[in-house]
């Protein structure tokens, strides 16, 4: 059963005939995976998952300018 490749939406062979499976092509595997190391596609994350007992995570993980104190 051949499934559509999630780049350019052609058939693509099954795993056994093909190293990049589930994409047609090498070359769409590395389209796809350029898409997420340039953060194109985003993982949604909801309004109680972005800040955690009053310390946003880019505070918790010292990615925000300051004194470098968070706070209590």
């Amino acid at each position: 059963m051949n499934i559509a490749c999630p780049t350019c939406k052609k058939p693509s062979a099954p795993r056994a005939e093909n190293k990049a499976f589930p994409f047609c092509c090498e070359r769409c595997r590395l389209i796809d995976l350029g898409a997420w190391l340039s953060e194109s596609y985003r993982v949604p994350v909801g309004p109680d998952e972005t800040e955690r007992d009053g310390v946003t995570e880019d505070e918790a993980a010292g990615l925000v300018r300051g004194s470098g104190d968070l706070p209590n």
